[in-house]
Parts: structure tokens; sequence; C-alpha cells
């Protein structure tokens, strides 16, 4: 994650591991991208959904650290605890040199609140019990006057909850700020949903993305983008298809080169939200230089 994007609210997706929407993973529609669960899809609302496809929760505490202090000093300390397959408790937080929260810093507060509507004392624990009572990072809700903060957390909280389905409690290391590596990398769903699931890929090369290929393909490897069917009938209750999307998240990513800085796509809200924490787990990836394949174990539900 890029460092000015932890400047919280002043300038960043479902039940572990992401089940796109009209972009892969949707479980209800085949062509309604709003009307999707999105990423990772055991929704509160659809608690009695049979799961189909991906790991459990392993019980443990899971945590996650930024290495670096950002220009404001704080950096990000994140753990959950899973108790019988459940995220029980979430503790996100900004700590400084001195290991004091932001939640806890008055004029930081004050001073955030009054140009923001919202500061850190508002905002953080929002989000913790957001994914408490959500079960999934993409149903945390986006916090207003603290979107990038907001964005960052739901980024976090999926590598959790991908740490949680593989039991590892191994600490998470994230080298925020730091220059991109030249390399690919990538990141692929393991499970089908509505018959099509995720492969993402980004160059970076000078230590700038070159380029990127988010998709969503079948069994046999056709892109959603090549499915004509799929294209004409959500084009016609969205407004826009998947080879539109598609092609304008990828160019978005090599044009901007920070995920935070794309517009979401009207009539493919769910589908970006899973482009955008995918490309964060990626660029977090090329910031520590780590090529290998990510695999996302994702839930699918019916």
């Amino acid at each position: 994650m890029k460092m000015k994007k932890l400047v919280t609210g002043f300038t960043l997706l479902a039940f572990s591991v992401l089940v796109l929407t009209a972009c892969g993973g949707n479980n209800s529609t085949k062509t309604s991208d709003s009307s999707s669960t999105a990423a990772s899809s055991v929704a509160s609302s659809s608690s009695e959904a049979k799961k189909t496809a991906g790991a459990d929760l392993q019980d443990g505490t899971y945590t996650l650290e930024e290495k670096n202090f950002d220009e404001n000093g704080w950096k990000v300390t994140f753990s959950i605890t899973v108790a019988d397959g459940k995220i029980t408790k979430s503790t996100y937080d900004y700590l400084n040199a001195d290991g004091e929260k932001k939640s806890e810093d008055a004029d930081y507060q004050k001073q955030m609140k009054a140009k923001s509507g919202v500061g850190p004392a508002d905002y953080i624990p929002e989000l913790n019990q957001s994914l408490i009572d959500s079960q999934t990072a993409d149903g945390v809700e986006v916090v207003t006057g603290a979107t990038h903060s907001s964005e960052s957390f739901k980024n976090y909280a999926q590598q959790l909850i991908q740490a949680a389905q593989a039991g590892n409690t191994a600490v998470i290391e994230i080298d925020n700020g730091a220059d991109l590596k030249d390399g690919t990398y990538t990141l692929d769903e393991k499970n089908d949903s509505n018959g099509y699931h995720v492969t993402f890929s980004i160059t970076v090369a000078g230590g700038k993305i070159t380029e990127s290929k988010f998709d969503n393909v079948n069994a046999a490897g056709e892109s959603k983008a090549d499915d004509a069917d799929y294209n004409k009938n959500m084009k016609a209750k969205s407004g826009i298809g998947p080879k539109e999307y598609l092609a304008k998240f990828n160019e978005e990513l090599v044009s901007k080169g920070d995920p935070s800085e794309i517009d979401v796509v009207t009539g493919a809200t769910h589908s970006f939200h899973t482009f955008q924490t995918y490309a964060e787990q990626l660029i977090n990836a090329a910031e520590k230089g780590n090529t290998a394949t990510i695999t996302v174990d994702n839930i699918v539900t019916e």
C-alpha cells in the first residue's frame, strides 16, 4: 500500500477471500453486478447460504503489521481472533513510535473531525465492529470521511482472513511505502463461481506497473469479456459489460499506478471492489518483491 494512503481520511471486500460478482464470482444473477455479493459471498444478510467451496477459518489469532511509519508518524497494527470458525475480535489501529494509538490521540481526532467530519476515535472502532458483524472484508462499510483508511482496512482484513483459512499464524509484514520491485506478480482464485474465477497479474518495470491483467476465466480458460451473451445481458441491465469494465480496470491501474485513485465504475461496483482489493494485495507483494503466486481459496455459496 502506498505511503500516501496511510494518511487516514484526508486524501482506501467478503468473507475471507473474495467471490467475484459480475466480474466473475458473484453468486446471484449472472448479469447483475450490482445485485451480487462480490468478494467472498457469505454476507451477513445471507447467513443461511450453503457454502459449496472455500476453506473455513481456523481458530487462532492472526496478525498483520506495517513495517514503516507514514509521513505523519503512524503505522498499522491489525489482528483478528477466530473462535469456532468466526471472527470474534478485531483490533485494527495505528501506532506511533511511542506505541500510542491514533484512536486515542485527542489532537488528531479534533483536527481530522473538523476537516472530514470523522476522526480515528470514530472510524477505527466502527471498522473493527463492522468486520465482526459482517464476518467478511467486503461486508465492511466504507466510512464517509475516512475512505482511504476504510479501503486499507478491507485490504488488510482480506489478507488476515486468507491467513485464517490456511491456519497460518505467522505475522504478515507489509513493507508499506517501499518501491515496487521489478517482476511479475500473480493472484489466482481457486474456485469457480457462476462458472468463472479471477486471474490477475501485474508486471512492474522500472518501479512502475507497466501491465495489468485482471480477468475472469472459466475452466477452459475463456475470458468473461469474450462471452457475448453475458456482455449483452449485463449491459442491458447495468449499462456496462465485462468487456468494457475489465479493460477499464486494467488501463486505469497502469495509468494511475494506485488502485485507490481509480474511480468506481458504475454498473460494476462489486467487481471494481474485488479488483481493487486484489490489486492492493499484488502491490503489497511487489513492495516486498515476493513473486510467489497468491492462491485465494475463495468462498462460494449457493
